[in-house]
C-alpha cells in the first residue's frame, strides 16, 4: 500500500465548501483561476477594492503553506504589471499565513522557522502563530481567540490525512488520520502479507516518541528498503527493520531565497544553509526526484526546453 495522502480539514466547519486545497492539477488551476479573476475584477470594478477582496488567507504554515505564501506575493505582482495599473500591490493586495502551533514550519528546527518568519515579513506577509482556525467563512476566516480574517480567497493546507477507504479495509489497524500502523519491517500490523510505506503508513521512529514525517525523503527510503526485503523475503530470509534517517529539509520562497538545514554531513550535527547556495541544492534534489520518475533523456531534454522559451514565455499564466 503507497496510496499517499490528502488534506486534513479536520472537520472545521466551511472548510469544503469555501476553502481550496492544492492536492490535484485540477484544484491547483482552479485556485490560480480564481486569483488571476479576482485581480481582473477588482482592476474593472467602478468602485475601490472591498476590505478582504484581494486577501488571500493560507490556513497552516508547514512547507507547503509557507512556500506558497512567498510564491504567491511575487506571482501577484506579475499579474498586476499586466496592465492593472488600477490595484495597489501594497495597499490592495495582502497575504497572511495562519499556523495553529507557535512557530511556523514547526517540524523544522527553530532557527530555521525564525529565519522564513524574518523573510516573509520583509516582503509583508503577515504571519499569524498560535492561532487555531474554528470556521471558514464566504468573506473570510474565524479564529478561535474570536478574531476575524476578511478574506475571499482561502487555501487550506494544514495538515494531510491518509485516504478514508483505508479505515474500512476489513482488519487492518489504522490511525484516526487513516494511516496504515505498521512494525518496523512495515508490515501492517494485523496482516504480515500486507506492507504500506510513504504517508499512508504509521511507523513511530526506533529513537523517538514521534512517527515518521510524512514527507517525501521518508517514502523515497521506505520505498528503497522495501525493495531489498521482498528480495529477501522470496528468498526465505528474515526482513530487517526500517531505520529512517533524517537529511534536513529545505523551504524555498521562490526567488526571494531559500532556507534549510542539513543532518548529520558535520560529526552528526546539522547547519543552517540559505540564499544561492539552499536554492540550488534544492533544484537539484528537485531535478533528481523529476529523474526517477522520467529518465535522464526527458528530465534533460525538458531542461533545455525551459531555459530556451524562458525568456520568451510570460513568467505567470493569464488564462
Amino acid at each position: 500500500m503507497a496510496v499517499g495522502s490528502s488534506s486534513n480539514d479536520f472537520g472545521t466547519p466551511g472548510v469544503k465548501e469555501h476553502a481550496i486545497s492544492l492536492d490535484t492539477p485540477d484544484e491547483a488551476v482552479r485556485f490560480h483561476q480564481r486569483l488571476v479573476n479576482g485581480l481582473i475584477r477588482a482592476h474593472a470594478q467602478p468602485g475601490p477594492v472591498r476590505p478582504g477582496q484581494l486577501h488571500v488567507t493560507i490556513i497552516g504554515a508547514g512547507a507547503t503553506g509557507t512556500e506558497l505564501a512567498a510564491e504567491l506575493h511575487r506571482t501577484a505582482r506579475q499579474i498586476i504589471s499586466h496592465g492593472l495599473d488600477r490595484v495597489d500591490p501594497e495597499k490592495d493586495l495582502k497575504f497572511t499565513l495562519v499556523e495553529a502551533a507557535d512557530r511556523i514550519l514547526p517540524a523544522l528546527p527553530q532557527r530555521v522557522s525564525d529565519g522564513v518568519v524574518r523573510l516573509l515579513e520583509k516582503i509583508g506577509v503577515e504571519v499569524r502563530t498560535g492561532a487555531r482556525v474554528t470556521e471558514v467563512r464566504p468573506d473570510g476566516v474565524q479564529l478561535a481567540n474570536g478574531d476575524f480574517i476578511p478574506s475571499e480567497l482561502v487555501v487550506w493546507a494544514a495538515g494531510v490525512k491518509a485516504p478514508d477507504f483505508l479505515k474500512d479495509l476489513d482488519g487492518l489497524e489504522v490511525r484516526p488520520n487513516n494511516q496504515l500502523v505498521v512494525t518496523p519491517t512495515l508490515q501492517t500490523t494485523k496482516d504480515p502479507n500486507i506492507f504500506a510505506i510513504g504517508d499512508c503508513a504509521y511507523l513511530l521512529r526506533h529513537d523517538q516518541p514521534t512517527p515518521i514525517p510524512p514527507r517525501a525523503q521518508a517514502a523515497h527510503q521506505q520505498a528503497t528498503h522495501l525493495v531489498r526485503q521482498l528480495r529477501r523475503r522470496l528468498e526465505g530470509k528474515l526482513l530487517e527493520p526500517f531505520r529512517y534517517r533524517d537529511f534536513g529539509s529545505l523551504v524555498s520562497l521562490g526567488e526571494y531565497s531559500t532556507v534549510g538545514n542539513l543532518m548529520g554531513f558535520i560529526r552528526g550535527k546539522d547547519f543552517l544553509v540559505e540564499g544561492a547556495f539552499a536554492r540550488l541544492m534544492y533544484q537539484s534534489l528537485y531535478t533528481m526526484h523529476q529523474r526517477a520518475l522520467h529518465g535522464t533523456s526527458k528530465v534533460a531534454l525538458d531542461s533545455a526546453a525551459r531555459a530556451l522559451t524562458r525568456r520568451t514565455e510570460p513568467r505567470v499564466k493569464l488564462h
